[in-house]
């Protein structure tokens, strides 16, 4: 979808990857950070050397981005990829009371919430509202190149 230009949660392509903001917004500014390349790296001791180090410093500058244009207070990083075997950074700007008492009197990982309440509907950003989000983080992205 990106490369076809219908991703509407698309922000910027980065070196080695392209910046979105997350469909689903319980923690405001959730931005992921997508690895270009899809095939059999998807680790990243897959990546030479080179690779791997530019794809650190970009997803960096992406998070130093979303904590300053939503705000955090934390971030938190996640890369997983059981569900989805593609090298991808989640990143979660982190508020106190943002998963309520949930999990150490609030103070947990994003996943100590119920998925249905993570990924409600009532989370997705109107039009008006991602337009907003893309424009701060691209800004910041901006300042940080």
């Amino acid at each position: 979808m990106i490369k076809n230009g219908t991703n509407p949660y698309f922000v910027k392509e980065l070196e080695t990857g392209y910046v979105v903001i997350g469909d689903h917004q319980h923690f405001y500014g959730y931005t992921l950070f997508l690895y270009k390349h899809h095939g059999d790296k998807t680790e990243l001791f897959h990546l030479d050397t080179a690779e791997r180090a530019k794809f650190m410093e970009e997803m960096v500058l992406v998070a130093q981005a979303a904590a300053k244009a939503f705000g955090a207070e934390k971030m938190n990083y996640e890369l997983l990829g059981m569900g989805d075997a593609h090298l991808h950074w989640h990143l979660f700007p982190r508020r106190t009371g943002d998963i309520g008492n949930c999990y150490n009197n609030g103070r947990g990982p994003v996943w100590s919430i119920p998925m249905e309440e993570m990924y409600s509907d009532d989370n997705r950003p109107t039009a008006e509202k991602l337009e907003d989000m893309k424009r701060k983080l691209r800004e910041e992205l901006e300042k940080l190149m």
